[in-house]
């Protein structure tokens, strides 16, 4: 009987999406198309498959706290398995990772269905089918990635030329315009989706030969590895002495087990603007909305708005994305190009490539309000039953006034509560924790003010979320 273990791929950016996807909040944990994420639909999907192990998913560390928390609003929490990434690189490491983490718990007979956490995927009998018929050629030893059966000639995708049977004979990378309208028109050639099946037995054998020091690295790193609470976390030192490579070129390109399942699945990577464009209901005119959005004389357009009113007079094939500190507008044809403008903020430092101004932490969140040189003001959530380190900030002072709910305050040697419309001050350079000891959400006011008010002017003595080391 075939024993399936789902391995959901969460790590990534998302750049070309921004300036909803940031670094701390990435593509797979947006709600792009309904009311889930792509990692929470991704999870969903995988679930529903017959006969599968709960799935192992392979995050950025910085994700791992909201990971799991949209994963345990699924009800499928406490079954899956977090692996967390130190540092990135890439896929194969993530991959060869989580194949050696396997090893550790399962037979190396186990077949891993290796996925990205970002895909789109509405076609979801076509999907269990081609599961299936991937698992049985992982059987039979073969290395197997979904073929996406091409709707257009597409630039932004690898292909795969199918050689007889399933066998594959090449892999494209990117082609030009002309060169992707060649391939519809030969056939045979498919979009390489990322999607993998294998046995745990069949991966060890090809890396051993075809990429060992990835190998090696990656099996230190799990067997160096430490548990945290809910999480499984990679040793960072043996991850960092590990190669950089894709999937693909590291493993795919060299291998002679490669093979090719061909899927016709309505199938979407969701890359950019356009791809979400693409895939979404749009109106009479063409128009893709979200949000509080207003129109006149548009078509064809993408518009959202996250935090205000958005109206638009008289566009064509424009994009136009709002949120509360940042404004996208361009053409939809121009949609790839919104990675350049993250390349640029990233080398200005500014903070908009990196966070919204509402930050998720395992406690709850925190929303930026107000920021000026020497002062700070933050809307603070703290969810029930939740609390903060026990800290203190050399730089800043801290005023919080409570606006809902009741909180329970450390500051120095006192412990007491405070209630609606109660405050306190908390001076730089004392001991200090904000907890919820209600049932109900915490709603506070921060006022902070020094001469630093940086997020990393924080010293954590004790923590309930294993944190200790970022200090």
């Amino acid at each position: 009987m075939q024993k399936i273990q789902p391995v959901i791929l969460a790590g990534g950016t998302g750049s070309r999406l921004w300036p909803l996807s940031r670094e701390l909040y990435p593509k797979q944990l947006l709600q792009l198309i309904d009311e889930t994420s792509l990692l929470q639909t991704t999870v969903l999907r995988v679930s529903q498959l017959a006969e599968v192990l709960p799935p192992l998913l392979v995050v950025g560390e910085e994700h791992r706290f909201i990971t799991r928390s949209q994963v345990d609003g699924l009800g499928v929490g406490e079954k899956c398995q977090i692996l967390l990434e130190p540092v990135g690189r890439n896929t194969a490491p993530a991959i060869c990772g989580a194949v050696e983490y396997c090893a550790e718990h399962e037979d190396e007979e186990t077949i891993l269905l290796v996925l990205p956490a970002d895909h789109l995927i509405l076609k979801k009998e076509a999907f269990a089918e081609a599961v299936q018929k991937a698992a049985d050629l992982a059987e039979e030893g073969k290395i197997v990635t979904f073929g996406i059966t091409p709707q257009h000639p597409e630039t932004g995708y690898g292909y795969i030329e199918q050689g007889e049977g399933n066998s594959v004979r090449s892999f494209c990378e990117k082609p030009d315009l002309a060169t992707a309208q060649s391939y519809l028109d030969k056939g045979g050639y498919f979009w390489n989706s990322g999607m993998f099946a294998f046995t745990i037995k069949t991966f060890r054998e090809e890396m051993e030969q075809l990429a060992p020091e990835m190998l090696s690295s990656m099996r230190e790193a799990v067997l160096l590895g430490k548990r945290d609470q809910q999480f499984f976390r990679l040793d960072k030192g043996a991850m960092s002495r590990c190669p950089d490579d894709s999937i693909d070129y590291a493993l795919m390109e060299k291998t002679d087990k490669a093979a090719v399942v061909a899927a016709d699945l309505e199938w979407s990577d969701i890359g950019s603007w356009h791809a979400l464009w693409d895939v979404s209901a749009k109106d009479i005119n063409g128009n893709v909305t979200q949000g509080d959005v207003l129109m006149e004389d548009t078509k064809n357009c993408l518009v959202r708005s996250e935090d205000t009113l958005v109206a638009t007079v008289g566009l064509e094939n424009i994009l136009v994305v709002e949120t509360s500190d940042a404004v996208l507008v361009a053409p939809l044809d121009r949609a790839q190009d919104v990675k350049k403008i993250v390349s640029k903020l990233k080398g200005a430092k500014r903070e908009e490539f990196k966070m919204h101004r509402t930050v998720y932490r395992p406690w709850g969140s925190y929303t930026v309000l107000e920021q000026q040189a020497r002062y700070q003001i933050k809307r603070i959530t703290v969810n029930p039953g939740a609390k903060l380190s026990l800290q203190m900030h050399h730089h800043r002072h801290e005023h919080w006034v409570v606006v809902a709910g009741t909180a329970r305050i450390t500051n120095g040697e006192d412990v007491f509560l405070l209630h609606e419309n109660q405050s306190t001050y908390i001076p730089a350079g004392e001991l200090h924790r904000l907890e919820n000891p209600g049932v109900i959400a915490l709603e506070l006011i921060e006022v902070q003010n020094g001469s630093y008010l940086g997020e990393d002017d924080i010293v954590r003595f004790d923590d309930d979320y294993g944190r200790e080391e970022e200090k």
